[in-house]
């Protein structure tokens, strides 16, 4: 959404960056800039950089980076609305109608609006099925009550009742919704006839609510025992994409509005996520059957950087929820996994006794104890060949501690299971090759592809941003940019000059993704200080020149390939042409 251009300056300036972020964290001023303990990650040493005049910040530990909105956004665990509303509630300014900037973003805003009424309109549909009074109900009602869920708590989550195919296209056709519309939500599909149907026909269903309040999903559970999917979801579309989303964040970020969250529960399934919520866990999320990705994980941090996973009794060792336990380690999230007796899932104890469940949840063992417990399950330690290969794979585990005590104490454990003296596993340990440490998230992105034109397109960018005077002068436009992130840059600073406007690196955040790699590498520049002297003078010069080339080179592999596959002659004579001027062009660069 954008603002009118006087309101967005007024609240920024309103807001001092430096003042906002103090309300929230200590700071300390060094080298000319602000200094605290990242909020969005686990350290002691300050790496949290508070840009007060350019009015942004960036963390150097984790790659967090954004404005003032940004910030209020993340630390309120709330949407972009509502943090600008905070913002203008605390400068005492009134927040005006927002506005779009073209054609494409209206229609974009109309699309996902018409999406979420269709959507919402779905739920309240599903609903009315389920205490609608309709006989072919009764089979979902029977299974609610099978499994124990009371009617508030079933009422609370939106559970309800597909009961044919027709019903609610119908149903939504009759309040006025496009066919084209209907179809991109998800909620119905289309046979080859062209007729439509509901994509969760017959099913318990399952509404999937993002964290602000809106209905984005459905997931849907067989009733028949017919179907080759026992749980299915209605597909990705514009408002929801499975990766980024989990079950039940709504009422978690609620949770935190009321209460401080020490940990967050995270379960497989909707079934387990609304029973040990019943159950008095409310501070559960379900991952909704799939490996964890980066986004789910990000996601949770922004209510709690602690995680007790909590699968099914028998998923250890299972290469893609140890990969998924991974990513979020990696996003520096603490990782504990809560044992359960083999056969059973959270629901099965839950129900059993809410304390027993207490009592699984207070076992949680970390993540590497986990590891090594996994790969213990994978062998049979009677057999000396799968003994051997078990030792093999524990020392791998045991050499990803943290520390020399967890070190010994995981031996200790691996020579209590195979017999093996702690000397002869200690050497064994000590001759595997060095593990290579993994560089933080943000900066193993950041380097990913940084090769020469890659860095002289950043260097390029940073100084015309950040007003280097030496880039004075410099049209931006004079080179070209491949990358999405630095073609967006690069036509700010652009429509800026041509338009006189001051350049503000901080409006970026509102067009950019908050996680962009690029974006931050861009930034570091600036907050380390990277951009001034004769150095970066000549640098700036080198990069020009290197991009310009880098251009022409492109235009001449592009044109190559057109008159590989042109069969006309006239064609083909022109383009040889161009590539000739091209040719000259870059030999003339030297």
């Amino acid at each position: 959404m954008k603002f009118d251009p006087k309101f967005w300056e007024e609240l920024k300036a309103k807001n001092n960056i430096a003042e906002v972020i103090g309300g929230y964290l200590p700071l300390t001023k060094r080298g000319g800039q602000y200094w605290a303990c990242c909020p969005f990650h686990h350290e002691k040493t300050p790496s949290f950089a508070i840009k007060e005049d350019d009015g942004y910040y960036h963390c150097f530990g984790c790659g967090a980076s954004g404005d003032v909105v940004k910030f209020v956004q993340n630390m309120e665990s709330t949407d972009f609305i509502t943090a600008v509303k905070i913002l203008a509630d605390r400068a005492k300014i009134k927040v005006p109608e927002g506005e779009f900037d073209d054609e494409k973003a209206a229609e974009f805003k109309r699309k996902k609006d018409v999406i979420l009424k269709i959507l919402l309109e779905t739920a309240r549909f599903y609903l009315g099925n389920l205490y609608g009074g309709d006989p072919r109900a009764d089979r979902h009602l029977n299974y609610i009550q099978k499994r124990r869920i009371s009617p508030s708590v079933a009422k609370k989550f939106g559970l309800g009742a597909s009961l044919d195919y027709e019903s609610l296209p119908r149903h939504l056709s009759s309040l006025g919704f496009l066919k084209s519309d209907l179809l991109e939500s998800g909620a119905v599909t289309e046979d080859r006839r062209g007729n439509l149907s509901d994509a969760l026909a017959g099913r318990l269903i399952f509404p999937i609510i993002n964290a602000m309040d809106e209905v984005v999903a459905f997931g849907g559970r067989d009733m028949d025992g017919k179907s080759y999917a026992k749980y299915k979801n209605t597909r990705e579309t514009p408002v929801f994409n499975k990766r980024k989303n989990l079950y039940n964040v709504n009422l978690l970020k609620k949770l935190k509005r009321e209460q401080k969250i020490d940990e967050v529960i995270m379960v497989e399934g909707y079934m387990d996520a609304i029973s040990l919520y019943q159950a008095g866990f409310k501070n559960v999320v379900a991952s909704m059957g799939t490996s964890l990705t980066k986004e789910q994980a990000r996601l949770v941090k922004r209510y709690c950087d602690k995680v007790l996973i909590s699968y099914d009794g028998d998923f250890a060792g299972q290469s893609a929820d140890l990969r998924g336990l991974e990513i979020l380690k990696t996003e520096d999230i603490t990782v504990r996994v809560v044992p359960l007796p083999d056969g059973k899932d959270p629901d099965d104890v839950a129900k059993e006794s809410p304390e027993a469940y207490r009592r699984c949840l207070e076992a949680a063992i970390p993540l590497i104890d986990y590891k090594l417990s996994a790969v213990e399950k994978n062998y049979d330690l009677n057999k000396s060949d799968e003994k051997r290969m078990y030792v093999a794979e524990a020392l791998k585990v045991v050499r990803e501690a943290e520390s020399e005590s967890e070190k010994e104490d995981l031996l200790k454990r691996v020579r209590d299971k195979t017999g093996i003296t702690y000397q002869s596993l200690e050497r064994d340990l000590n001759n595997l090759p060095e593990l290579v440490k993994t560089p933080p998230r943000q900066a193993r992105e950041a380097e990913e592809g940084a090769d020469k034109f890659t860095r002289a397109a950043r260097f390029i960018l940073a100084a015309k941003l950040f007003s280097a005077p030496y880039a004075k002068g410099f049209d931006i436009d004079s080179v070209s940019f491949s990358d999405a992130t630095h073609k967006a840059i690069a036509q700010y600073i652009a429509a800026c000059e041509t338009r006189g406007e001051k350049l503000r690196p901080s409006d970026l955040f509102d067009v950019l993704n908050q996680d962009s790699p690029e974006f931050n590498a861009i930034l570091e520049l600036n907050l380390s200080d990277k951009l001034t002297g004769a150095v970066a003078e000549r640098f700036f010069s080198d990069s020009v020149s290197a991009l310009k080339s880098e251009t022409l080179s492109e235009k001449i592999r592009t044109l190559t390939e057109d008159f590989s596959k042109e069969t006309d002659v006239k064609r083909r004579q022109e383009i040889a042409a161009k590539i000739a001027e091209y040719t000259r062009a870059l030999k003339r660069r030297g």
